[in-house]
């Protein structure tokens, strides 16, 4: 009897249990927190109160693994905005020309989203969840693992397992349960920008459409000075979550005016326009500690029946959005190697293997931007250069009016697409050409969305009676 034990039982913890569901003969998963039986915040998540985007590719992965769950979310409240169609979006470079695109992204609520997995991954009876367990270590040696230690209400207990599943976070030790197994401290990358969140919820206007799109206003990099930037994402139940970002000494302040005045100060009002007139529904929340980080698990000798995965794996800033469809793609290939080779000596290194090919696109998705601010600390060897810098800011102009050229680069954001796109030739020629059209203003950007209605009439009218 195969028995596979996942360490944590947050969002990728339960996806990595829907990978191993029918394939382990047991599963168990051990939560150090005590998860809620309904859409509600956990201590063990503080980004939990601020925007989250699950990419279009991040929800495919989901519906394989699980599936319904993306219509099980949407009959919840959850929108499906395109990008750039279903979003007012403000790039470094200029506002984008609204057009269809087949990039998307699923928004709603985080504490909805784990909810709804869980319910799904738990609901059947087949994965057995043990809260209030906080492990301690591995068990085995450098060529095996056994098992786990952990912590549990009854004191310290050792599980034996045939495979075990690290899925628990920013906050995971196995750099240090590896070493104390004998094996060479794993090797670390990390590139540190500053950001900052500062967020809050509301309940949108009366009269807001369902169809209400998006607000996108993008940090610039490459310049002296702090990103700064806002976004305005619909969530369920005819609310809207606002957060604010900043990085290294240009952070989001918390206070009642100074958050709406920040959001006032970025490139256009709009978003302070609109939240003029909304009800707020939460106090105002900061965050921080969103450093990327990537960890070479896959250049250790791993020991068998071992892996790692999630942001145990690789961390990225959360302004980028990818972290959980990277989790969610990385249990997807978990599930399809244990089909191929059902828990054989080396699926460990297999996996681990896949997963950093999984984790490459979006991790130099991150070395094209956050190693560009100022104040920025890294430990990379080959930090980016102004040419690259250049091209990125040329691409990004470029996407401001070509269909394709913007398609291409949402696809490949959003995880639908891989990075190799941009190598066909009709995008090729596209970032030859260069720029053809002048940009948008922000009124001719705007006027691009009908379902704004008169909200930004009556804001501007608002803050002139203030």
């Amino acid at each position: 009897m195969t028995h596979a034990v996942v360490l944590g039982g947050g969002l990728t913890g339960m996806l990595t249990a829907a990978a191993l569901k029918g394939r382990a003969d047991r599963v168990t998963v051990l939560e150090s927190d005590v998860l809620p039986d309904s859409p509600q915040p956990r201590r063990g998540l503080p980004q939990g109160h601020h925007n989250h985007m699950l990419m279009g590719g991040g929800a495919e992965a989901f519906d394989k693994l699980i599936p319904g769950t993306t219509e099980l979310l949407y009959a919840a409240g959850a929108q499906r905005r395109g990008l750039p169609g279903d979003a007012l979006a403000l790039s470094p470079e200029g506002w984008f020309h609204r057009h269809p695109s087949e990039a998307y992204v699923l928004l709603c609520s985080r504490d909805l989203l784990d909810h709804v997995v869980r319910r799904q991954v738990l609901g059947d009876g087949t994965v057995e969840l043990v809260g209030s367990a906080k492990v301690t270590g591995l068990t085995g040696d450098a060529t095996k693992v056994t098992g786990v230690t952990y912590d549990g209400e009854d004191g310290p207990r050792t599980l034996e397992a045939d495979f075990v599943v690290d899925a628990t976070g920013r906050r995971s030790k196995s750099p240090q349960w590896l070493v104390d197994l004998g094996l060479p401290l794993v090797h670390e990358e990390y590139i540190d920008g500053g950001f900052a969140y500062a967020s809050r919820v509301y309940q949108a206007p009366p009269g807001t459409p369902e169809d209400f799109p998006g607000v996108l206003l993008q940090a610039k990099t490459g310049t002296d000075q702090p990103g700064r930037g806002a976004a305005l994402l619909p969530n369920e139940n005819g609310r809207w979550i606002v957060t604010l970002f900043g990085t290294r000494g240009g952070e989001p302040p918390t206070d009642e005016e100074g958050f709406v005045r920040y959001a006032r100060e970025r490139d256009h009002p709009i978003i302070a326009d609109l939240v003029d007139q909304a009800e707020p529904l939460s106090e105002i929340r900061a965050y921080r500690g969103m450093a990327n980080r990537r960890l070479y698990f896959e250049k250790l000798p791993m020991p068998r029946n071992f892996v790692v995965l999630g942001d145990a794996f690789q961390a990225l800033n959360p302004n980028h959005g990818t972290g959980m469809s990277v989790a969610a793609q990385s249990a997807l290939v978990l599930r399809d190697l244990i089909d191929a080779h059902p828990f054989t000596p080396d699926l460990s290194r297999t996996v681990q293997a896949a997963i950093a090919k999984v984790s490459a696109g979006p991790w130099q998705l991150v070395l094209g931007t956050d190693q560009f601010f100022p104040g920025v600390k890294s430990n990379l060897k080959r930090p980016g250069n102004p040419s690259q810098l250049k091209m990125t800011a040329r691409l990004a102009r470029i996407a401001t009016e070509n269909a394709y050229v913007s398609n291409t680069l949402f696809r490949i954001g959003s995880l639908s697409a891989r990075p190799s796109s941009m190598l066909s030739p009709a995008f090729i020629w596209a970032a030859l050409r260069g720029p053809r059209r002048r940009l948008l203003t922000a009124e001719e950007a705007i006027a691009q969305f009908p379902e704004f209605g008169d909200l930004l009439t009556r804001g501007k009218a608002l803050n002139k009676k203030n």
